[in-house]
């Protein structure tokens, strides 16, 4: 079965253009593609959104758009996200096919193109596939069983023996010939964020081995916005898994191209292709120091119709001397300009006592005190600083660095040595 893999839209006001364009070209690439069912795995909003918003009208016409072509899973996403009972709204559009909310777990077949509750111990009805769900997990339900403290850790140990229940079900399809899909929203172990920075703890929802030990051909997860995927070969049988990604860019700093998942998957296997969205571009340039604006000047032309961000940081003293508008005015045909500067302060520290000391010596000595300093050799050379003249001290230095012999060796004169005269044109270079 062709399926689209579509994952984190996020619909909302800020994100309505970007979500939008990258949305509708996953829309047209299913009708192009042909494909037979489209699954979004979770946070197709940003957060709670009112009936009559834009935002939301959007998306109720792309999802319409989309079950006008095939039917539609739509898995649950973070609450955050998706308030609870947002999607069950998209499941009253009228449509020529079958729209289905995920918002618990379970495991959903499609038959005839509608999707059913699906029975393992069924072994009558024929289902075109059968979709194991697993939305996102309410941790408040959890930590009333196990208690808040071990909620975090308990909440994947619980997830992998969910999964691996899965797995005779699954494996009794394969052997049928029935293609199977694990459809879910969390963090794997070990996966890179969309900054590329590991996500590794112990409070993930899945770890690889739950996830394969669910036995379905495909696993399509949402959560992560940075694509990514695994395989597990078996001597009758591949399993894949991957991240489809955000649909659009969202943040600065995000790497890698935005993807729309197309998946062929079977009894026995599965495989996709990548599609690109038209994701905006993003562009991050960076400064220890106030800007340079010459710099910024000749690469200017590169950030055109781009999103560009100008991160610099400089000392307190430095701050007024970065030109905003200037920047601002160089980058002008930027589609969008941010501008983070980081002001260093300075970090002062009251000495308490050490207004009271009379003589230079003892203030400095109780300085290395409260700031822990060796004042090993520290006051000898403040007294000579004190008392000595700059050329005194440069001498009494060198002297305690060279013996007392190699100086006066030093000091005779020496005679002349001997140059002998060399005919330029024979030496080679």
């Amino acid at each position: 079965m062709k399926i689209l893999h579509a994952s984190d839209l996020h619909y909302c006001p800020a994100n309505l253009v970007e979500a939008d364009r990258c949305f509708g070209f996953a829309v047209e690439t299913a009708v192009k593609q042909k494909v037979e069912l489209a699954i979004i795995s979770g946070d197709a909003t940003d957060h709670a959104l009112d009936g009559h918003s834009p935002a939301l009208r959007a998306l109720a016409k792309r999802i319409k758009q989309l079950a006008d072509h095939c039917p539609v899973l739509l898995l649950q996403g973070t609450f955050s996200h998706e308030p609870v009972g947002v999607l069950k709204i998209l499941e009253m559009i009228g449509a020529k096919h079958s729209i289905h909310v995920a918002d618990k777990i379970g495991m959903v077949g499609m038959v005839g193109g509608q999707f059913v509750e699906y029975d393992p111990a069924d072994q009558v009805t024929e289902c075109q596939l059968v979709v194991t769900a697993i939305p996102t997990v309410n941790k408040a339900e959890l930590a009333l069983a196990v208690g808040a403290e071990n909620a975090n850790v308990e909440m994947g140990n619980h997830l992998a023996s969910l999964l691996a229940s899965f797995g005779p079900a699954n494996n009794a399809l394969r052997r049928r010939g029935v293609p199977t899909v694990l459809v879910g929203h969390g963090t794997v172990d070990g996966s890179l964020n969309e900054h590329g920075v590991p996500m590794a703890g112990l409070d993930h929802e899945f770890s690889l081995g739950a996830l394969f030990a669910a036995s379905t051909s495909a696993g399509m997860l949402g959560h992560i916005h940075k694509h990514q995927q695994w395989e597990r070969r078996h001597a009758t049988h591949l399993q894949r898994i991957a991240y489809a990604g955000s649909c659009g860019r969202f943040h600065y700093g995000e790497d890698g191209e935005k993807y729309v998942l197309e998946w062929d998957v079977t009894a026995d296997g599965a495989d996709f292709v990548a599609h690109a969205t038209p994701s905006k571009r993003m562009i991050d340039i960076g400064f220890d120091g106030a800007p340079d604006l010459e710099q910024l000047a000749g690469i200017a032309h590169l950030c055109k119709d781009s999103w560009v961000r100008v991160r610099y940081s400089v000392d307190e003293e430095y701050s007024q001397t970065v030109d905003r508008q200037a920047i601002k005015q160089i980058l002008a045909s930027a589609a969008e300009i941010r501008i983070e500067g980081e002001v260093l302060t300075i970090q002062r520290q009251r000495c308490a006592g050490i207004s009271t000391l009379v003589t230079v010596n003892e203030r400095f000595m109780r300085w290395c005190e409260f700031s822990n300093t060796p004042p090993d050799g520290l006051e000898d050379r403040l007294s000579a600083l004190q008392t000595m003249s700059p050329e005194d001290i440069a001498t009494e230095f060198f002297a305690s660095l060279v013996p007392a012999a190699d100086l006066q060796l030093a000091a005779q004169p020496h005679p002349p040595q001997q140059v002998n005269e060399v005919d330029l044109e024979d030496l080679t270079f």
